[in-house]
């Protein structure tokens, strides 16, 4: 890693760690129908990180709703920066819901 992304990193770290913390709090298990509202908290929390991170687009893109039997889809969260013209694309992606804590003699980390 850079000097200056190390460097900023460990004079950041306990901010970091808070933010991880405050998001892993959330119940946001997809699977169970009585936390949609806190899937969508999920990705309201993530879409004001990256507004604070300075994206420049940042937006909550809701799925398609539940229909015939079906369950609804979960919103995704999409947000991009163009502050490096002729640079390459750089995609990250990754899920923000978690799984249910129980049965917890199962868990083994």
């Amino acid at each position: 890693m850079g000097t200056a992304a190390f460097e900023y990193y460990q004079a950041n770290r306990e901010r970091f760690l808070e933010g991880l913390k405050s998001l892993l709090r959330i119940p946001s298990v997809s699977t169970l129908p009585e936390h949609k509202s806190d899937v969508r908290r999920a990705a309201e929390f993530i879409a004001r990180e990256l507004t604070e991170m300075g994206m420049q687009r940042v937006e909550i893109i809701q799925g398609k709703p539940a229909e015939a039997g079906r369950p609804g889809q979960h919103p995704l969260v999409y947000a991009e920066w163009l502050g490096a013209p002729g640079k390459p694309t750089l995609l990250l992606y990754g899920h923000y819901d978690v799984q249910p804590p129980d049965p917890l003699d199962e868990w083994v980390s």
